[in-house]
């Protein structure tokens, strides 16, 4: 489940810039970092090595203090900062295994160090302020059996350092840590920086020691009472605190042993006892997974607010589409396409003003109109189908074009769709729609052809076609199609009702009345698909940008893992 967790977390949820996602994709990301560092590896390992990690403020004396602990210099100690580079990871020979692969911090890689005599250490003036850039995503791994077996110290890099780097991994090691020795002295112990860090630890409900360091003689129980009174307050009254007063450091740049000696007898006893480890281990691992399903929730509400954003922005698009649509329908029905040049073409492939002036004198007489002029020559059909087609065209380009310019619009006032509109170019149609439109409609008018070619498939009606040629049956066909006097006004009326008559008694002599119906039916609906086809690639264009927007299912299964990370938390505080 927790390898889930980390694989959904990982995933990008969170695309759309509406507010707070900023803070929810760190949340993600830090969640990561810390299954990845701590939570799958300590739960995977009970048994393995605690890990201590020594942090705290830059000067306040953590490599001083791992030198000590340890009884010789392994980490430079100094007045340049930042002064600890690489971590150093100190280790007892027989905990090696555990450590030298990438079960625990796995980003970093592994450099095996060997034991420097203090007299080959560079001072401290002598190291330059930069890191070797092969070094920086790298962590020392220093054998020195002075560290007791079970329990593995970590010298980390100061929280306040002035490298952005240096902060950033000091984070990330305390993350990793199953207990911290976290170092202050008595100056500095009321830094804003270290308190920030120390309310993380209580809200994980770490175990944690503080180290206050270089308390000037005879101010010890006034500044210990001081802080252990901060601690209180802030849920860390059950932190250990050391004091390690003010002492010269010797040649080296060593503490005396006495300086350190409860803090090397508190870090033996837990090593020595497997159920101590065992009980750290469990709490930590308990509130580090409390905290990570406090992450999960908020990142979940932050996924509910993704999906809800992005059906919003559906919805605009679907609304202008949809629009398109009915006003595409509406053109087609409503008589719009008889109008100009098409009405033109029309008249003249069907006959000259005193045919259709024949049609006011009775229009009993218009079938054997219809017959006398399946014998003559009608003028060439290919004008009447460039024309529709122009028109049809025109109609689906300009309704596209104002579909995604509203959906356009209505993005860029949403705070979730503005960030999106100023990605991508949205608000007129791709630059090829222009072509993809005209191809359909050459194709529907092929299928009007194929839909005659069906329907009269018998001898009788292949005769009366040819006679009229089946592309201006077809023709025909796209005039009924497109018959209505729906916002015609004067002549028009007349002209185009006249026209639509001539389509339909033309298209009911060859074929009859019931089958006309038919071939309306099915044209319609094949003129219908198309144009919703080249609207959806228009609507589907903006919708691409949604894609990576969680779907419900993905936030109902978010709210479950933070569940069962929860369970699992009281089950390892149990």
């Amino acid at each position: 489940m927790l390898s889930a967790v980390r694989d959904q977390l990982s995933g990008g949820l969170l695309p759309l810039e509406i507010a707070g996602a900023a803070v929810a994709r760190e949340n993600a990301r830090t969640a990561v970092e810390q299954l990845d560092d701590y939570i799958l590896p300590r739960y995977r390992s009970l048994d393995a090595p605690l890990l201590a990690v020594v942090g705290g403020s830059t000067g306040a004396g953590k490599s001083t203090l791992v030198n000590a602990i340890v009884g010789h210099p392994v980490t430079r100690a100094g007045a340049i900062r930042p002064t600890t580079r690489q971590p150093i990871l100190l280790h007892h020979a027989e905990d090696m295994p555990w450590l030298e692969t990438d079960r625990i911090l796995p980003g970093l890689r592994r450099i095996i160090g060997t034991p420097v005599p203090a007299a080959r250490m560079l001072p401290a003036d002598q190291v330059g302020a930069d890191p070797d850039p092969a070094l920086i995503a790298s962590i020392i791994l220093l054998q020195d059996d002075a560290v007791p077996r079970g329990i593995a110290i970590l010298d980390a890099p100061d929280v306040d350092s002035i490298s952005d780097e240096n902060r950033r991994l000091a984070g990330q090691l305390l993350a990793a840590a199953d207990l911290w020795v976290f170092v202050t002295t008595a100056n500095r112990y009321a830094d804003a920086v270290p308190w920030k860090l120390l309310s993380e630890a209580a809200a994980r409900n770490i175990s944690i020691s503080i180290v206050l360091d270089r308390v000037p003689a005879g101010v010890e129980a006034e500044v210990s009472a001081d802080l252990q009174g901060m601690l209180q307050r802030e849920g860390l009254g059950s932190a250990r605190l050391f004091v390690v007063r003010e002492f010269q450091l010797d040649e080296l740049d060593m503490l005396p042993e006495a300086a350190v000696g409860d803090i090397k007898s508190w870090l033996g006893e837990i090593a020595a006892s497997s159920e101590s480890r065992a009980a750290i281990a469990r709490q930590t691992l308990a509130g580090v997974m409390s905290q990570l399903a406090n992450r999960t929730d908020a990142i979940a509400a932050a996924m509910g607010e993704q999906t809800a954003s992005a059906l919003r922005l559906e919805t605009y698009v679907d609304e202008a589409f949809g629009q398109a649509e009915d006003g595409i329908q509406l053109a087609v029905q409503d008589g719009t396409l008889l109008r100009g040049e098409v009405l033109a073409r029309w008249q003249d492939f069907v006959g000259t003003g005193e045919f259709f002036r024949s049609l006011e004198s009775g229009i009993g007489r218009l079938r054997d109109r219809v017959g006398a002029f399946f014998t003559g020559k009608p003028q060439p059909v290919d004008r009447v189908e460039k024309a529709i087609e122009s028109g049809l065209h025109a109609v689906v380009v300009d309704q596209a074009a104002k579909a995604c310019e509203t959906a356009e619009d209505r993005w860029r006032a949403d705070p979730a769709g503005k960030a999106l509109v100023e990605a991508g170019k949205f608000g007129s149609p791709s630059q090829d729609f222009s072509d993809k439109v005209a191809g359909q409609v050459r194709a529907w008018q092929l299928d009007l052809v194929d839909i005659i070619r069906a329907e009269g498939a018998n001898k009788h009606m292949t005769a009366r076609m040819v006679s009229f040629g089946i592309n201006g049956v077809a023709v025909a066909l796209m005039v009924v199609v497109f018959a209505s006097t729906a916002g015609l006004t004067g002549l028009e009326v007349g002209i185009a009702g006249g026209s639509a008559l001539v389509g339909q008694k033309l298209l009911e002599a060859i074929f009859g009345e019931d089958a006309v119906r038919r071939l309306t039916k099915r044209a319609m609906e094949s003129l219908e698909q198309r144009c919703e086809s080249l609207l959806e690639l228009e609507r589907a264009r903006f919708l691409s940008w949604l894609e990576d927007v969680p779907e419900k299912q993905e936030l109902e299964n978010m709210n479950q893992h933070s569940a069962a990370i929860r369970r699992l938390a009281r089950e390892q505080g149990a």
